[in-house]
């Protein structure tokens, strides 16, 4: 039996990244995943990338809208690991911290952590004033909750943005027993 995964994308900076998670929950046979993308990350998405939507839509296994509220991640019923937000606009962070779930997105994300499941917000803003801090630092409170900011790292040694891509995408997916191929660990100085 497969594990669904609610994968959406706001319209903050940053959606190549979710092209690289979609990716890699494809190749991850005991997953499936719903995508959710909100009018900006469509808008973004033209902007910051080459890909359609159609190509994009590809990789998901299943294509829902935000304002189908009425979708079946709008219910704790609808079994889950959990969902993951990349890009997470400040925004969207804002919704979720205040309980404002007027859209597919935000109410996911609400089922998500009032069923304690994992939500994992990749935060997309910088600099980060101290109303972003205090959201990010209250969502952080809540158990399941885990905010991984796309921030590059280079103990891997990447080559070049794409391998830098691939492994922020699979730290995100980490917290959900999803484990990336090409994924480096760090195992200590040698």
């Amino acid at each position: 039996m497969s594990k669904n995964i609610i994968v959406a994308a706001t319209g903050a900076s940053g959606l190549p990244l979710l092209v690289e998670c979609l990716k890699i929950i494809k190749e991850n046979e005991d997953f499936k995943s719903y995508l959710i993308m909100s009018e900006s990350a469509k808008l973004t998405l033209a902007h910051e990338t080459e890909y359609s939507l159609e190509d994009i839509y590809q990789y998901a296994d299943f294509i829902l809208e935000p304002k189908d509220i009425g979708a079946c991640p709008a219910s704790g019923s609808f079994k889950t690991e959990g969902m993951l937000i990349v890009p997470c606009s400040m925004k969207t962070i804002a919704g979720i911290n205040s309980g404002y779930a007027d859209n597919l997105i935000l109410r996911a994300a609400d089922v998500t952590i009032k069923e304690q499941r994992t939500l994992v917000l990749a935060a997309r803003e910088t600099p980060l004033s101290s109303i972003h801090l205090r959201n990010m630092h209250e969502l952080s409170q809540i158990q399941g909750v885990r905010i991984i900011p796309p921030m590059m790292t280079f103990y891997n040694l990447p080559k070049d943005i794409n391998e830098m891509m691939y492994h922020i995408a699979a730290k995100l997916l980490e917290p959900f027993g999803i484990e990336a191929k090409e994924y480096r660990r760090w195992t200590g100085l040698q």
